[in-house]
């Protein structure tokens, strides 16, 4: 007996490892083409639904639906309200995966069948072309499900579960509670869930034991509550760490569920009986020949399938009118945290995704951001420079300090992760995206360091007896003014923004180096003409050249993200 449970559940092992290798295989595949689908047909709630439907039953797995969906939150590309209908159709698009399984994988012998899949696997996975070898991973990921099925169904049959007395009686025993044996399951559901990380895994084991007669349609359908529920709280656990929006997403999407499960519970026995009667079961009947029972087995995966599809679609259908209300109520239990001084890691804080596609994408979301917070503390230089009140000075000279530690920090972190997702399984593509976004980070952290340096020059002005003169201070205006700009085209190119271009960043950088040359020579005549003293020259002159490394940093960004040597 003891083996026959650990055969069962290395199946059950082997079930959970096509899938994820399918959903993987897919999302290479496809990973790009969705994310245009989900920034183009979100806009509305319906689209997004649908959306998320369509996603999600494509590439079986609502958890990278949910991932993309959060990753455009917190891009601004999506609110919270657009996101909401992707997270819900995600739902639907889930139940995809109980019909594949009731279906294919209990109605038909697939033991003979996923063995030309395992050949035609290996030739596609041999090829040089990318997109096919994606193809051979997902035709690997469904043989294996496939089989995990098949060894799983054969080894319950071996079992004999129907006849087997102990399971029976305690089945028969806890069945017996009336409410409080579907509460029983529906948390026992709750709970295997949370512990395999899969709710596919214990949606084929409830098929397994409906199909198999010792457990009851009612408890079934109880422990297929339990892990819609489950799923949730894994989410939700995950996203402690992350971003205000991944917390309010994740609440979203266990809100969702929690509320369709109060209202069918209240109506529980009703809504079985009506979904039983759809697929023509009878929870009430009792075969006795080997083909009544056999024809029950199929009807009853079919009854669940078809429960968890309509708990999801009329769940859908009473919550898709109350978007704004859920969002609210959402927002007030999760407030915003301030963005405050600790521009921390935001897109990458929960850990590695699914799939190292996904973790690229996150990445590129976290260099973005740091792009653009460097932009932010960069503009800060120009007000410490205007700033007379001696209180004032030191504390904005402290905050620049701060972020220059905090800009050290991010680069280390992320510089981290891409080198954690370098080791999963990327295309060779990919692997040279990870180069250019480790030189990308590299440089942006010289950024912050020649925006350091610019307050420090200045601070060593401001700490001497004497000023800069109004034309010192306004064309120092006007190269910081240059490079704020060039900043900007950077921020757009590294972000793949329509209106961004590359050959810009050059002009760009040729303009400062031109105007501090420029610079450079009037300083010399200033001096010498004794406009001001050698001394101001200095602070002067540290400030401008500051600025114009900051120019080469921004080139060197963009020749990173692109690929492309600017000659100069």
């Amino acid at each position: 007996m003891t083996f026959m449970i650990l055969k069962m559940i290395g199946c059950l092992a082997l079930l959970m490892f096509g899938m994820k290798t399918m959903s993987e295989g897919l999302q290479k595949l496809t990973g790009g083409h969705l994310r245009a689908v989900l920034g183009t047909m979100t806009k509305h709630r319906i689209g997004g639904l649908l959306t998320g439907t369509f996603v999600t039953a494509s590439v079986q797995s609502s958890t990278a639906t949910t991932v993309l969906t959060v990753s455009f939150v917190n891009a601004g590309l999506l609110t919270l309200s657009q996101a909401i209908p992707v997270i819900m159709g995600a739902n639907i698009g889930t139940t995809a995966t109980a019909w594949i399984m009731s279906v294919f994988g209990f109605q038909f012998n697939m033991s003979s069948v996923v063995w030309p899949f395992f050949a035609l696997g290996i030739i596609l996975s041999y090829t040089k072309k990318n997109s096919t070898k994606s193809i051979g991973e997902f035709v690997f990921g469904f043989a294996f499900m496939f089989l995990g099925l098949t060894t799983l169904r054969e080894n319950a049959v071996a079992m004999d579960l129907a006849h087997n007395q102990t399971v029976i009686n305690f089945f028969a025993t806890t069945g017996g509670w009336g409410i409080f044996s579907t509460l029983l399951f529906l948390l026992l559901g709750s709970i295997l869930t949370m512990c395999v990380q899969s709710s596919a895994a214990i949606m084929a084991i409830t098929l397994l034991l409906c199909s198999s007669g010792v457990l009851p349609i009612y408890q079934g359908i109880a422990l297929v509550m339990g892990e819609n529920i489950g799923t949730t709280v894994t989410s939700n656990l995950a996203a402690l760490s992350a971003s205000t929006q991944a917390r309010r997403a994740a609440l979203a999407h266990m809100l969702f569920n929690v509320f369709g499960v109060v209202w069918i519970l209240i109506v529980f026995r009703p809504f079985v009986n009506m979904v039983c009667s759809i697929v023509g079961f009878d929870p009430t009947f009792v075969p006795h020949t080997e083909e009544e029972i056999a024809q029950a087995g199929v009807r009853v995966t079919y009854a669940l399938s078809a429960f968890h599809t309509a708990f999801n679609l009329c769940n859908v259908l009473i919550l898709i009118w109350f978007i704004k209300p859920m969002e609210k109520i959402i927002c007030k239990i999760i407030h915003e945290k301030e963005d405050g001084e600790d521009f921390k890691v935001k897109f990458i804080s929960a850990g590695l995704m699914s799939t190292a596609e996904l973790s690229l994408f996150e990445a590129r979301k976290e260099i973005n951001l740091f792009a653009a917070r460097t932009q932010k503390m960069f503009r800060m230089v120009p007000e410490l420079l205007e700033m007379k009140d001696e209180n004032d000075f030191v504390k904005l000279f402290a905050r620049i300090e701060k972020y220059e530690g905090i800009s050290d920090n991010m680069e280390i972190e992320i510089a981290k992760y891409l080198n954690q997702v370098s080791e999963g399984r990327l295309s060779p593509e990919s692997k040279t995206n990870i180069q250019s976004m480790l030189r990308e980070i590299s440089e942006i952290e010289s950024i912050g360091d020649a925006c350091y340096n610019m307050a420090r020059a200045i601070n060593r002005k401001f700490r001497s007896s004497d000023d800069f003169t109004e034309e010192q201070y306004n064309r120092i205006k006007h190269i910081m003014q240059l490079c704020d700009h060039a900043l900007t085209n950077m921020i757009d190119v590294i972000s793949d923004a329509v209106t961004a271009d590359a050959n810009r960043t050059l002009n760009m950088e040729n303009e400062i180096n031109d105007y501090r040359k420029l610079l450079k020579e009037k300083n010399i005549a200033d001096i010498e003409s004794q406009k001001y003293s050698y001394q101001m020259g200095v602070h002067y002159m540290d400030v401008v050249n500051d600025c114009e490394k900051l120019g080469d940093y921004v080139v060197n960004v963009v020749e990173a993200h692109t690929n492309k040597k600017f000659s100069t």
